[in-house]
């Protein structure tokens, strides 16, 4: 008897079911959810678009007004702006804060109107790097060269420059100075 005793004891107890209570998780899910979907907005790629520039060799002579080139030069110490193709507009300094893309755009709001006011629409400009051009640099060029901000009947709107940018290798600077000492060692 004193077995079964034991043995009923524990044959008496009734085992519960687990109840699955969901509550909690679904609240967690109400909180996640959005702020999920908000942080997808910040987390954003943007993407530049570049051409490069054409192969071909063309006569300068021969060039159309619409097909001159705006080209930004970009060294270690200055910005030049030719507009067209071999005639320099401007050569911006670099200041003691870096690169001056408020000169720099100001001269690009000026060649635009120049061309606005001769019935020229020109989107495209072509920035030509040195090797050691840092990569924020670059975006900040690309950036100042695409658009501008101006105040609009009480709102601030991008205002379009030249958003079509290539990207090349700025041309060899040729000391002259360079060049007679290596000639005159040689002789």
């Amino acid at each position: 008897m004193a077995g079964r005793a034991k043995f009923g004891r524990s044959s008496r107890k009734i085992k519960k079911e687990a109840e699955l209570d969901i509550t909690s998780f679904m609240n967690l899910m109400i909180v996640l959810v959005p702020v999920l979907l908000m942080m997808m907005v910040f987390s954003r790629i943007t993407v530049l678009e570049l051409a490069l520039p054409q192969l071909g060799e063309a006569n300068e002579q021969n060039i159309d007004v619409k097909d001159q080139r705006l080209e930004l030069v970009v060294r270690a110490n200055h910005i030049a702006v030719y507009y067209p193709q071999g005639y320099l507009v401007k050569d911006i300094a670099v200041t003691e804060q870096g690169y001056d893309y408020a000169a720099l755009q100001l001269v690009l709001r000026q060649i635009k109107q120049t061309l606005i006011n001769k019935n020229i629409d020109k989107k495209a400009a072509t920035l030509l790097l040195e090797e050691d051009i840092p990569y924020q640099v670059i975006v900040a060029l690309m950036d100042t060269t695409r658009s501008y901000q101006e105040v609009l009947i009480a709102s601030v709107v991008d205002a379009e420059l030249f958003p079509e940018i290539s990207l090349g290798d700025a041309p060899i600077k040729t000391n002259a100075a360079a060049s007679d000492e290596s000639t005159g060692s040689a002789k």
